[in-house]
């Protein structure tokens, strides 16, 4: 397969313009729903969910952002955005809002300059699955009520720990049409990804539950049969072109607080999005994670100076964009077209779609985050994964999402300390470097964790630039190691996956004379 240059727009266009067009509508597809669901679940007006993915596709396609990734809102954000929302007074919070979007956006910018596109490896993997998690938990809570067609007025002031203690209710006193569009909705969901029959496979679930779902509202005339929240509204979507925005929050904390958890998940989530699909690049593209960043960052300044939401690379339209067939960049930018196209013929059409649909998609993309399989995953790590994992969860519940992520990264220091790792050496990487022609070795020493693991890249990748061309190996050497865990050889494992497919064999030794705290072959190891 001839390579093509991340950034070569003509080449890419020339070989790939009718994958890359067919892939691009597809998602945009799938896009359309999920962002008109996300800015609603979020307290965004519905069409700003749909401006955010026009300008992830639109904006951030000319940047140096990796070649398959899709930009736009995503279910992840909702739990900062609603609260940013509710702290920054409600109703009229949305210009505030914004402005602590475009605040976090020029600091990503910062990031990206400082060349910190490896930030998501510092945080503890455990930690990390926990933020997510909790993500999930909070958007099942929060959609449950929409799905089950609640009035916003019983559950909109209600606590997050308040509203799960009302979802009972909510259930059992769900007879209603809008719950049987919810559940059907729900259930389609569920069951689109096993059907065996192929044309269910080709076309994404949410554009499932759209066929489904609009031309019941339109049936039972839910415009003039059912309240004014059961159905979506996108009111004069163009006359929100040219939003001001609202800094009078600058001087307090609050601001502050929802800028870093902005600048925080948004980047986190990125780069996670960006490390998963990489490995699926037909042409295997050496990315610039640092330049996908400084493409978000100038895409999250541009939605929020016209009113719309933070972006992300995310995760399940990037995917779908690569299992649809997309090559290049384009695809992204194609969904953004058609994403602009549909602002200007479909709103009429979009206004029949019901909020409990959209809903749907939202509690099976909760689901996904918080899915049983996660919770197995880490139980089987080890307690200490388990405990870390836990922590973030409930703290973040409990308060939110900053507090808990700082909770779970405050007991992985505690439980590594306990083990006898030392303060100055949760900042210091030990290692040596031997050259033998075709073959490099990498001896370290002292406890790799989580918070050195930033340390130790450089010359991991330094030693598979140079071994590239000789199609040599690496050793990595544990053997004066007293401590390695999870979340260093998570990372090592997708390193060594990555230096395969550049030619290059890199091999381990000395983790099978160390103890493990469980079976599990990634859990933590250390020297009794």
């Amino acid at each position: 397969m001839k390579k093509v240059s991340i950034h070569s727009f003509s080449e890419g266009f020339a070989q790939n313009w009718r994958s890359d067009l067919l892939s691009g509508f597809m998602v945009f597809l799938l896009a359309l729903p999920l962002s008109l669901g996300i800015a609603k679940a979020s307290g965004y007006p519905a069409a700003m969910g749909v401006l955010t993915a026009m300008v992830g596709g639109l904006v951030t396609s000319f940047f140096k952002v990796a070649p398959l990734t899709i930009k736009g809102p995503a279910a992840g954000l909702i739990t900062i955005c609603s609260g940013a929302f509710l702290e920054f007074g409600g109703d009229q919070a949305w210009p505030m809002v914004t402005a602590a979007v475009l605040v976090a956006g020029l600091l990503q910018v910062l990031l990206a300059w400082a060349r910190w596109g490896a930030l998501a490896d510092f945080f503890p993997a455990s930690a990390v699955h926990g933020m997510l998690a909790s993500i999930g938990i909070i958007i099942i809570t929060k959609q449950m009520p929409v799905l089950l067609g609640v009035d916003p007025a019983l559950y909109k002031d209600l606590p997050l720990l308040g509203l799960m203690g009302r979802l009972p209710e909510f259930l059992f006193n769900s007879l209603n049409l809008l719950a049987l569009i919810g559940f059907a909705s729900a259930i389609i969901m569920w069951v689109q990804p096993v059907m065996p029959f192929r044309i269910f496979q080709k076309v994404p679930g949410p554009v499932w539950v759209l066929l489904w779902s609009v031309p019941m509202a339109y049936a039972f005339d839910f415009q003039n049969s059912q309240p004014g929240y059961a159905l979506v509204t996108i009111g004069d979507f163009w006359g929100e072109f040219g939003f001001h925005l609202n800094f009078s929050l600058v001087g307090q904390w609050v601001f502050w607080k929802y800028v870093f958890m902005f600048l925080f998940v948004n980047t986190l989530e990125s780069l996670l999005t960006v490390k998963a699909i990489d490995p699926r690049d037909p042409y295997k593209r050496k990315l610039d994670y640092n330049g996908d960043l400084q493409g978000l960052a100038v895409g999250n300044m541009v939605s929020a100076s016209l009113g719309g939401m933070p972006m992300i690379s995310e995760v399940v339209r990037s995917s779908a964009n690569v299992d649809y067939g997309a090559k290049t960049k384009w695809s992204n930018l194609f969904h953004g077209l058609f994403l602009l196209l549909a602002m200007i013929f479909l709103i009429p059409l979009i206004e029949w779609i019901p909020n409990a649909a959209l809903a749907s998609l939202l509690v099976y993309a909760g689901f996904r985050l918080c899915h049983p399989k996660h919770f197995v995953h880490v139980w089987k790590l080890g307690k200490d994964q388990a405990f870390i994992f836990g922590v973030t969860i409930m703290v973040t519940l409990a308060e939110d999402l900053l507090l808990g992520v700082l909770a779970g990264v405050g007991v992985n220091f505690l439980i590594y300390k306990l083990r006898g790792v030392a303060w100055s050496d949760f900042l210091k990487a030990s290692s040596r470097l031997s050259n033998h022609g075709v073959h490099e070795n990498i001896q370290l020493q002292g406890p790799m964790v989580f918070s050195n693991l930033l340390l130790h890249q450089k010359a991991f990748g330094d030693s598979v630039e140079r071994l590239r061309a000789s199609g040599g190996s690496l050793t990595v050497d544990f053997n004066r190691c007293s401590l390695v865990d999870y979340s260093f050889l998570d990372w090592l494992e997708r390193f060594r996956e990555e230096s395969n497919d550049f030619g290059v064999e890199v091999k381990v030794e000395g983790l099978e004379s160390m103890k493990r705290v469980s079976d599990h072959p990634m859990a933590t190891c250390f020297r009794s």
